[in-house]
């Protein structure tokens, strides 16, 4: 198998590394913030970092050739976890079917610099057969 980096219009790392990596069905996603895609600025207050870094995900997801469904694992760091009814909302609205969601880890961490939160994700995306292969 081979390994291939995803790119998402809009989100980039100031790092030379890709957005996502996917090798087979595992797609496996880089650090994933909470910025503006025009601008690259964090969001004002941390729901709206969540709601951008949710974005960034289905994008990131979707340019793997995944949806939100196929993502089985999300883990989050914030900077402050007592302040969670900011992620629960994005959350919610990603994954409204409470028997249709990913499992979450979420920690506290020292962000640097606006930075409020902070997501990675594992997907597991259904492979397609291959153009021209015999359909059985």
């Amino acid at each position: 198998m081979t390994r291939r980096s995803i790119y998402a219009a809009g989100f980039s790392h100031k790092n030379p590394i890709p957005a996502a990596c996917r090798i087979g069905s595992l797609l496996y996603s880089g650090s994933i913030q909470g910025t503006d895609p025009a601008t690259g600025a964090y969001g004002e207050t941390l729901a709206r970092q969540c709601e951008l870094m949710f974005d960034h995900v289905r994008r990131i997801v979707e340019a793997g050739g995944g949806s939100l469904a196929d993502i089985i694992k999300m883990t989050v760091w914030m900077r402050d976890r007592d302040q969670r009814a900011a992620l629960n909302a994005a959350w919610l609205q990603a994954f409204p079917d409470a028997q249709n969601r990913p499992a979450r880890h979420t920690m506290k961490a020292d962000l640097d610099g606006g930075k409020l939160v902070e997501c990675d994700f594992i997907a597991v995306i259904a492979q397609q057969e291959a153009a021209g292969e015999a359909r059985g």
